[in-house]
């Protein structure tokens, strides 16, 4: 899978795309990130990328023209011939006034070859840069951060890790949260004492089909207690969380 970050702030991204099974993967090869400065492709003496709102009102907003040449540009595609840059490349604006990212989501991007994420900054981007440029809008959830970069973090995070390839164990994404509807059970290891604070006896039990069947009604009850909203299990309606 191939990556481009478009941001003012490429420096942001640094450390994280070095560490972990993330910083692995990229060193091998498995995933191909590529940062481009924003400012780079801004005209004047000073490259401004942004400049007051039309019709008033505090802040400023970023300009269209240094998005789309950096996005086109860095892509190999001419400004007429963005209808097919997006049959190619998945261009995804950072924005909280995007779709709210979820699982489903994260699987979907997670399937394609080529990802492009805009990192919005001050109080929006040029609204031509999502009508015309992007294929997508999405946020990260419903609060403000100051910009899009640490939002587009989560988005590859999320994202690679689905890659074949970055998890050394692939089968445990099977019982991670939300891969089954659920949040995921309650998990343990040494020393079965703490404090007097003990593991559930039937995980000590050596019994598979009870360690499975505890462990499946721990992940309901605690999506019932957590997230309520999540469950659409057969005869909850009613049961005390």
């Amino acid at each position: 899978m191939r990556i481009d970050v478009y941001t003012i702030f490429p420096a942001i991204f640094e450390s994280p795309l070095q560490e972990g099974l993330l910083g692995k993967a990229v060193r091998n090869g498995v995933i191909d990130i590529r940062m481009h400065d924003i400012r780079d492709y801004a005209e004047g003496k000073h490259r401004q990328v942004d400049d007051a709102p039309f019709g008033g009102g505090p802040g400023m907003v970023m300009k269209p023209e240094p998005v789309f040449e950096a996005v086109a540009g860095t892509l190999g595609y001419g400004m007429d011939e963005l209808e097919a840059l997006k049959k190619k490349v998945r261009v995804v604006m950072l924005t909280p006034r995007g779709n709210r990212m979820d699982q489903a989501k994260v699987m979907e991007l997670a399937a394609e070859q080529h990802l492009a994420l805009v990192c919005g900054r001050y109080e929006g981007v040029d609204e031509r840069v999502l009508e015309h440029l992007c294929t997508d809008a999405l946020s990260i959830g419903d609060y403000i951060l100051s910009g899009g970069e640490f939002a587009a973090l989560v988005v590859i995070e999320a994202v690679t890790r689905l890659v074949p390839g970055v998890l050394g164990n692939e089968e445990s994404l099977a019982d991670e949260s939300f891969s089954g509807g659920l949040l995921e059970h309650p998990q343990y290891t040494r020393p079965a004492d703490y404090r007097g604070w003990r593991v559930p006896e039937v995980l000590l039990s050596g019994d598979h089909g009870a360690v499975e069947r505890w462990r499946r009604d721990a992940a309901r009850d605690w999506t019932r207690k957590k997230r309520p909203e999540l469950t659409r299990l057969e005869g909850d309606e009613g049961r005390e969380s």
